[in-house]
């Protein structure tokens, strides 16, 4: 009876991994490039939104990523749209986000927003909520906002603690 169990067991796991899609290869190559990033000396902010999330579309507003972009030119931002179909680059441009040189923006090619299949991690780090905001210096996550809005001036604070010879 046990190695009747052990082998039911060890089927069930064999069916739920085929079950499952295997990953899309674009998945891998923002990931890979977004992870390449992260590794320089310089302050890296990787913000990940969708054009659809509330949260996302407040964070827009004055005061917002536009004029954090502006304030930080030597830190590199890096947007990435995840669970939407829809890039976001029209509205992120209606918004003054977009055209700065210490911005890079990428969408995350997995759509799906609830459910299975939905992105639930990146960089083996979990992505629970959007939006989620990560503060990182040579390959090191020094900060996560990983629950809906960012506070603008906490996030400036990070960054600056982030950049700070301590934070070595």
């Amino acid at each position: 009876m046990k190695k009747l169990l052990r082998l039911g067991l060890g089927l069930t796991g064999a069916v739920v991994a085929w079950a499952q899609p295997p990953p899309h290869p674009g998945w891998l190559l923002v990931e890979e490039e977004v992870a390449a990033a992260v590794q320089g000396p310089q302050v890296t902010v990787v913000h990940f939104w969708a054009p659809w999330c509330p949260n996302s579309l407040a964070e827009l507003g004055p005061g917002g990523w536009a004029a954090l972009l502006a304030a930080n030119r030597d830190v590199t931002f890096i947007f990435v749209t995840v669970r939407s179909a829809d890039d976001g680059g029209a509205l992120l441009a209606a918004h003054g986000v977009g055209p700065q040189g210490n911005l890079v923006r990428r969408q995350h090619p997995n759509p799906v927003r609830k459910g299975p299949g939905s992105l639930q991690s990146f960089m083996d780090l979990p992505v629970t909520w959007v939006p989620t905001t990560w503060v990182f210096r040579e390959g090191q996550l020094r900060y996560a906002l990983n629950y809906g809005e960012a506070r603008f001036p906490l996030l400036q604070q990070l960054i600056q603690d982030a950049a700070a010879a301590w934070a070595h």
